[in-house]
């Protein structure tokens, strides 16, 4: 499912125009990613958690090359699916 199938999905099921539901779309986002930026940890009840975890420098290898390189060390996004979501997933 693409963004567009997604919004008009969200459209259908709220009763929103799809104007309305892309608006509502990006506004979820940009706040999560906003929070996450700010350092804060996003929980939604049933369908999991955002976070931000630290990862260290660390030595790598270009796979054309064999070359060792350096990768610096950086803040990526972690999403952990609730259990709800899971069960969901797994019925």
């Amino acid at each position: 499912m693409n963004k567009s199938e997604f919004v008009k999905r969200l459209a259908d099921k709220t009763g929103f125009t799809q104007k309305d539901a892309e608006k509502f779309f990006k506004a979820h986002n940009d706040t999560i990613m906003e929070a996450l930026s700010e350092g804060e940890k996003v929980q939604v009840v049933g369908f999991g958690s955002y976070e931000v975890r630290e990862r260290k420098a660390r030595e790598g290898r270009d796979p054309r090359t064999g070359e060792t390189v350096s990768i610096p060390a950086k803040k990526v996004p972690i999403f952990k699916a609730g259990k709800l979501f899971r069960e969901q997933v797994d019925h």
